[in-house]
């Protein structure tokens, strides 16, 4: 075994090209294997073996720095640089993360979990460098996928106006297929805008135009460009490339090993300004099921590693719950129309993409134009639904204020996995949601606490006409309470006990979503020792119901806030707000005030103190 040997990245700088084939294969083994036990993103960095090689064995993976985008892609990495015997821990509690993490190891450039950062990133790095007079190459890869983001763009714009030296882009291209990989002729142009000669010659004839009279040197140098921008025309596709500044390679096999190294040399020794090196890769290569499905297995649950089979989760998720009822409401009223941002199967939205093709929009990774894009529809009478991740949420929050909330637009935003998400960890916790959006004004946003609320939650919305909505909801299997909700109004809570039975004075826990299921469980504690309290589902996060909130402030001696955002800015925030003057003592229960790291959920909730047990003990020493 070659990697049992690998236990410093320069030794892949000795390793022949069939030792790297080998050593390629064994890592590919070794990723199966951990994440069929762990689950993550296998696809993606199955993908980019041979990129983490050749980058090994060209740069200095200590001095140099490498930031990857996301951090999907990013397992190989994680094993050559040090961290192979821990790798079993990947994305498990007290292990190691789902993505590149710079308190993890030196050999992380940057902290990633969100996309389209790394070129923006990158370049940061090599502007501090050229700031202090430091040497190193900054290299960003990023995917196809994480190109859709504006960002990108944004960070390859500036890169081309600063015209950094030692800065390269890789662009891993796994889907788009932004131009095709068309054999030898490709290899021998990328070799030829590579190597020594061309680069010494283009130089030379540049150097020419810096001696020419200024009369002449403008058309000079303006033929020049024009010649080269047809050859390149002809010769070299993705041309926008080398008209935002950089010089382009490409596209390349990102499994050939030996190609990709020479050209990599070539890039690092003989180019100057920045470079775009273009490699065509397959997502899932080396594994059958994965190469098959992508998709599904671009971020996944544990699996057989055999058969590639999930195992079976038992039921419906808030997400698939989110899709079935896009489908009945789509099929009542033709002016819906669902928008996502590359995620249409992680928010359940793939049975509509099917079914009603034409009213399906995937804009890419690019949730500030999902957002702005759903404001325009709305203007002439569509009502257009757009799921996003929490997390990802944060990312248009402009555009939900400014193009969305601002004008009273009717458009409905579907956030998926609000609260905590479990092995993805920090980058991917739905933990601030609420604190950023309760203070945007014309803003109605909802938290159901079950599937059945948010079926009529979602129909509501689905009618309502004087503004936009959020609904909120978690990741995971959805809870059936059996309850008809066909009363629902927002500004409406419900109260899930009769006043009989009650603790003496009485006090009362308010819960948001499904946070109502952890303080139900902790009311079931405190009640075997006679403290049983009044439960009130908020179901509306905004408005708040204030008549309710009065009657608990006049009659309640305590009231407990429950919900799964961070405590700072929260609902429980606005509930001790309002209550401020009234004789009741207002104790909230959420995140703290920091980042929540990666393992199962119910492991990061006992980390938190968000148990019904440790929840209950804290009710304890208020009465």
């Amino acid at each position: 075994m070659i990697l049992e040997k690998i236990d410093h990245p320069d030794k892949i700088h000795s390793l022949t090209n069939d030792e790297l084939q080998q050593l390629a294969t064994e890592l590919r083994d070794r990723i199966i294997k951990v994440v069929a036990r762990t689950g993550g993103h296998i696809a993606p960095s199955l993908g980019t073996v041979e990129i983490t090689l050749a980058l090994l064995n060209v740069f200095d993976a200590m001095q140099d720095r490498i930031v990857w985008d996301v951090g999907h892609q990013s397992y190989a990495w994680k094993i050559l640089t040090g961290r192979n015997e821990r790798f079993d821990t990947l994305r498990q509690y007290g292990g190691l993360s789902g993505f590149t993490n710079i308190h993890e190891s030196p050999y992380d450039a940057f902290s990633t979990g969100h996309s389209s950062t790394s070129i923006s990133a990158a370049l940061g790095m090599a502007a501090a460098r050229d700031l202090k007079k430091e040497h190193f190459h900054s290299i960003a890869v990023i995917g196809d996928g994480a190109l859709t983001g504006g960002m990108s763009f944004e960070a390859l714009n500036h890169a081309g106006h600063l015209q950094p030296e030692d800065f390269i882009v890789i662009l891993n291209d796994n889907a788009m297929s932004i131009s095709k990989n068309v054999g030898g002729l490709q290899k021998y142009m990328a070799r030829m805008y590579a190597s020594k000669s061309y680069n010494t010659l283009k130089k030379q004839i540049w150097d020419l135009s810096g001696s020419l009279p200024s009369s002449i040197r403008r058309r000079f140098i303006y033929g020049a460009q024009k010649l080269e921008e047809s050859m390149m025309n002809i010769l070299v596709p993705n041309i926008i490339f080398e008209d935002l500044g950089f010089k382009y390679v490409g596209p390349i096999d990102g499994h050939d090993v030996p190609h990709l190294i020479s050209i990599l040399k070539r890039v690092k020794n003989f180019m100057v300004g920045p470079v775009l090196v273009h490699v065509v890769t397959q997502k899932g290569k080396g594994y059958s099921p994965a190469e098959a499905d992508a998709s599904t297995f671009h971020g996944i649950g544990p699996f057989d590693n055999q058969s590639g089979k999930t195992a079976c989760s038992g039921g419906k998720s808030y997400s698939d719950v989110f899709g079935d009822s896009m489908l009945e409401l789509a099929a009542k009223n033709p002016s819906i129309v669902a928008i996502t941002a590359a995620m249409s199967a992680g928010t359940g939205l793939s049975g509509f993409e099917a079914k009603y093709p034409e009213r399906f929009f995937d804009v890419g990774i690019a949730e500030q134009h999902a957002l702005t894009l759903a404001a325009g529809m709305s203007t002439r009478g569509i009502k257009p639904f757009v799921a996003i991740y929490s997390t990802f949420a944060q990312r248009a929050l402009d555009q939900i204020i400014h193009d969305v909330a601002l004008p009273r637009l009717p458009v409905v935003l579907c956030l998926d996995r609000a609260g905590l998400v479990g092995e993805d960890g920090a980058t991917h916790h739905g933990a601030f949601d609420i604190s950023f959006l309760a203070g945007v004004p014309n803003l109605t946003i909802l938290a159901p606490s079950c599937a059945e609320e948010m079926q009529t939650m979602l129909a509501w919305a689905a009618e309502y006409k004087n503004g936009p909505v959020v609904i909120r909801y978690p990741r995971g299997k959805a809870v059936c309470r059996g309850i008809d909700v066909a009363a629902f109004e927002p500004g409406k809570a419900e109260i899930i006990n009769s006043t009989d039975n009650l603790s003496d004075p009485p006090y009362a826990f308010v819960a948001v979503g499904d946070a109502l299921a952890t303080a139900m469980e902790t009311a079931d504690i405190l009640a075997q020792s006679g403290k049983r309290p009044l439960i009130i589902n908020l179901r509306s996060i905004k408005p708040l119901d204030e008549n309710t909130l009065q009657a608990l402030g006049k009659a309640c001696s305590h009231v407990f806030s429950f919900e799964n955002n961070a405590i700072i800015g929260g609902t429980g925030a606005r509930i001790a707000q309002y209550l401020s003057e009234s004789e009741a003592k207002v104790i909230n229960f959420g995140y703290p005030d920091r980042f929540i790291s990666h393992g199962a959920t119910q492991k990061l909730k006992e980390e938190i103190s968000f148990t019904a047990v440790h929840l209950a003990e804290k009710v304890k020493k208020h009465l």
